[in-house]
This record gives structure tokens, sequence and C-alpha cells, in this order.
């Protein structure tokens, strides 16, 4: 039976949290695939992602390969995914239950319904380590309980949309954006995000708190000392997101408006 969901894991020495993130995915089964990539981890996360995959040998997918970045695992999770739309997760991170149950019976409706969505917008939260109040970053100038296209999008300073926000129908993904990201890269997740929405449409936003991203690790890509180490691959991606809009995307659409927004607020030119 095919999936309706496919959830790609990149894992890089990830011993410490992995069981935290899986133990959130696995909680529905019959329409979600997980596939677990191991990037050549030096740690016990290979024998992790083997004893979950023994577990729940329906549903999640061990992959072992050599390091590559995460961007490498993600394409290999895109060459992997069989389900009819593709959500990434990073391996520290986890998402709610009840949100993840109204995603998958929303979209589980709409191909019961032959309707899809090439962009499924939700929140997700900042878990920030010691903080007692999380922050929630939701879409409220959004249109709900309906369909919309880039007309429609009106967003704000800080709720510009993020990998954690967003499920991309796999066709988008695959066959519409061929996308290939960069590998031994940080920051890939903004290629991920950006190039697609080229090819996006049809978009509905469930206003459901479903992404938990943790974030005050000190090995953190976002860590401001980590950042300053790895400028060099920040202005990498920057350069591609540049090139790709000067290239393929019109700035006087609401989509071009839209792609411009994003490409001011996360572009250290």
């Amino acid at each position: 039976m095919k999936k309706i969901l496919s959830i790609i894991v990149p894992c890089y020495n990830s011993e410490d949290y992995l069981e935290k993130c899986v133990n959130s995915l696995v909680a529905i089964q019959n329409d979600v695939e997980i596939i677990l990539i191991d990037d050549g981890s030096k740690d016990k996360t290979p024998e992790l992602i083997d004893q979950f995959a023994q577990k729940y040998p329906k549903q999640i997918i061990p992959i072992h390969q050599a390091n590559a970045g995460h961007g490498g695992a993600l394409n290999t999770g895109f060459s992997v995914a069989s389900g009819e739309y593709i959500k990434v997760v990073d391996s520290d991170d986890w998402v709610d239950y009840g949100a993840y149950l109204e995603i998958v019976t929303f979209l589980k409706h709409l191909i019961q319904k032959k309707q899809s969505v090439d962009l499924l917008i939700s929140n997700y939260v900042y878990d920030k380590v010691g903080a007692k109040h999380k922050k929630v970053v939701h879409f409220p100038h959004l249109p709900k309980n309906k369909f919309f296209g880039w007309d429609d999008v009106k967003l704000y300073l800080g709720q510009y949309l993020m990998m954690h926000s967003l499920i991309y129908r796999r066709e988008v993904i695959t066959k519409r954006a061929h996308l290939q990201l960069p590998t031994h890269v940080s920051y890939d997740d903004n290629i991920y995000v950006f190039e697609p929405l080229r090819h996006v449409r049809k978009m509905y936003y469930l206003d459901v708190d479903f992404y938990h991203y943790f974030i005050g690790r000190e090995d953190q890509s976002v860590n401001e000392n980590v950042m300053l180490k790895k400028i060099d691959q920040q202005l990498l991606i920057n350069k591609r997101m540049i090139k790709f809009f000067a290239e393929h995307i019109d700035p006087n659409t609401s989509l071009g408006r839209y792609m411009k927004f994003y490409l001011e607020r996360n572009s250290f030119f």
C-alpha cells in the first residue's frame, strides 16, 4: 500500500536524541514511511537505526551511506521516498502527535477525494534549551480552511517559511524541481525551501503546532560561533539562491515578491 507521507530524517552522530525524534514519528504507522539516513555517523547512530528498523519493519527504511552532509542525506531520501508527500525532520527535532494526526488525516482525505496540494504549511515551535516559554511561529495572515495561491500570501517579519513549516508534494521536489542539494555544505535547508517554490501553485495552511525545532546545542549550525566558522558555506548557499532567483523568477509577480522577501531575510549580501 502506497504511503501518504514520507518523512526523511538525516542522521549524523544522533545517538543522544534520535530516540525522541523517532518515537514521535512512529506514533502514526499505516500511512507514513520514515526514512532514517545514517550519514556516516561515528557514534551508535547506525546501530540505533537498525534497531528501530527491526522494531518497525513495515514503516522504517534504514539507509547507511558515506558522509555527504545534510543535503547529501536528503538527496538520498528524495530518491527513496514513495509517499505522495515529503516532510523533512532533523534528527534532534520531534513532532506533536495531535498536529501530526491532523496533518496525515487531512492529506489522506485529499487523496481519497482525488485532490492534492503542492505545499502544505503548518506552524513550528522553537524548543530552546532552558526557555520557559516556547515561541510558536504561525501564519495568521495566510488564508485558513481553503486552498490558495501566491496572490493570497501575506507574510511579515519573522513569518517567512522555513523547512520546519513545509510539507511538499513529492512530485514538486522530484519531478518538477528535480531538486539536488549541495553536499558537505550546511544551510542547504534554505535551498530546499527556496527552489521548489517556483513550482508551487496550490497551497493550504493548517494552523497546528506540528514541528518542534530543538535549538541550543553548542554544535548546531545556527549557533553563533558555528555560523561564524561556516560563513563561507552560508555565502555559497546565498549565491546559489540569488543566481536561481535572477535566472528563473519574475520579481514583479506575487511569487517573485515573496521569494525576494525570503532572500532579503536570509541573505548576507
